[in-house]
């Protein structure tokens, strides 16, 4: 357990039931390769984590901005639950040197995917709900996220509405999104996807995620076209 034991010293919290912080830090993949029940892995409690973190960051921010108006409060919201935040947290925190999962995932850099490391942080959330109740998620999301807070405005930049932004200055024709591949085990797929424009592929881009993929294929769409942005993570 050492190095659950050094997650939880990260985290300035100590799980009464430590089986909880196992599962959470457990990827499919790994559950996969050992022949174990699928409910062994982290994914019932990503889905709760999730819900449990939009409800904790909802709060802290109704506090922190008592001027803020319902539209600015939600987009801080997105900007602070959307995957990259999470990465980005997970990997202040080392998550992924924490993390069990599959010696094919491990190999193929599992442990730096924003995909993974983001699911990882909303399981853990969900973990200590369930470990030390409402009050525990509330206090520990409140001390991780307030650092964050201030330096994000709203959600990444959506490349796909960027992209139907610039096509529509000359055309009603909406981008077509088609995902043209689908490789890898069930538990670590890598999705391509194609970004067409009447009848002409105007980006490809692949991702761990069908979203992810589309949105990979509209910037290198954006970027044929010559417009200047960020790589997306």
């Amino acid at each position: 357990m050492g190095i659950f034991d050094d997650l939880q010293a990260r985290l300035n919290y100590t799980f009464s039931a430590p089986i909880l912080l196992q599962k959470a830090m457990t990827h499919a993949s790994y559950v996969h390769e050992e022949g174990l029940k699928a409910g062994e892995s982290n994914e019932r409690l990503e889905f709760l984590g999730d819900a449990v973190l939009e409800v904790c960051v909802s709060d802290l921010l109704y506090h922190r901005y008592p001027s803020h108006p319902e539209g600015k409060l939600t987009q801080r919201r997105a900007g602070l639950v959307c995957e990259p935040s999470l990465a980005k947290l997970a990997r202040e925190l080392e998550i992924g040197s924490a993390l069990l999962m599959g010696v094919g995932t491990d190999q193929s850099g599992g442990r730096e995917l924003d995909s993974i490391l983001s699911d990882a942080m909303e399981a853990l959330f969900g973990a200590v709900y369930l470990d030390g109740g409402f009050d525990a998620a509330r206090e520990l999301i409140h001390r991780l996220m307030s650092p964050l807070a201030d330096t994000i405005s709203g959600p990444p930049k959506d490349y796909k509405s960027v992209l139907q932004e610039i096509l529509q200055k000359n055309t009603k024709e909406t981008a077509v999104y088609s995902v043209v591949d689908a490789s890898g085990p069930s538990h670590n797929k890598e999705f391509t996807a194609a970004v067409s424009h009447q009848g002409k592929v105007l980006g490809i881009g692949r991702g761990h995620s069908k979203k992810d993929a589309e949105q990979k294929a509209a910037f290198e769409a954006l970027k044929a076209k010559g417009e200047k942005l960020h790589e997306p993570v």
